[in-house]
């Protein structure tokens, strides 16, 4: 049955050689590994973006105490009763400077677009990715199922035919 399957299936894609088959197999693969790592990219574009939107809204939830803190001449009873609020504050700035990179911080709403546009984009990949995934799996194992057919082994099917 699967080898009438996959004998239809040649027929139908006019490849003649095996070679042709074997690249499409290989094409396949490839174009399913490269969809996989736009989509890793655009999943650690989204968590940068979204550590970045929090560091920010830390910050400027912060910020004020830091600036009366500032203001007292960082008096040692200020920091003391005000010492978690502070420490949140720096917490932030520090990684808010380690996600940019020295680059200047975008607005609120430039970040939140971005991440649209990233969630967007991720599940257009997702789909792509799912199609890519389901030819790649169709392909493979139409070509496996040439090989047996036709008594191609790969060299570990080969030794272990001879153990």
């Amino acid at each position: 049955k699967q080898m009438a399957a996959a004998l239809a299936y040649i027929q139908d894609n006019n490849l003649t050689d095996y070679e042709q088959l074997a690249k499409k197999a290989t094409e396949a693969a490839d174009r399913f590994h490269a969809i996989s790592e736009q989509i890793k990219q655009t999943e650690q574009a989204m968590k940068t973006n979204a550590g970045l939107k929090a560091a920010t809204v830390q910050y400027a939830k912060t910020r004020p105490v830091f600036e009366q803190y500032k203001a007292t001449k960082y008096s040692r009873k200020f920091l003391a009763e005000h010492e978690a609020d502070l420490e949140l504050y720096r917490a932030a700035q520090a990684e808010m400077r380690s996600l940019l990179g020295g680059a200047k911080l975008p607005k609120m709403d430039v970040l939140k677009e971005e991440g649209r546009k990233l969630t967007a984009k991720k599940k257009q990949l997702y789909g792509e990715y799912q199609k890519a995934r389901r030819d790649m799996q169709e392909i493979v194992t139409i070509k496996a199922n040439i090989d047996t057919l036709m008594g191609y082994t790969g060299p570990g099917r080969k030794q272990e035919k001879e153990r």
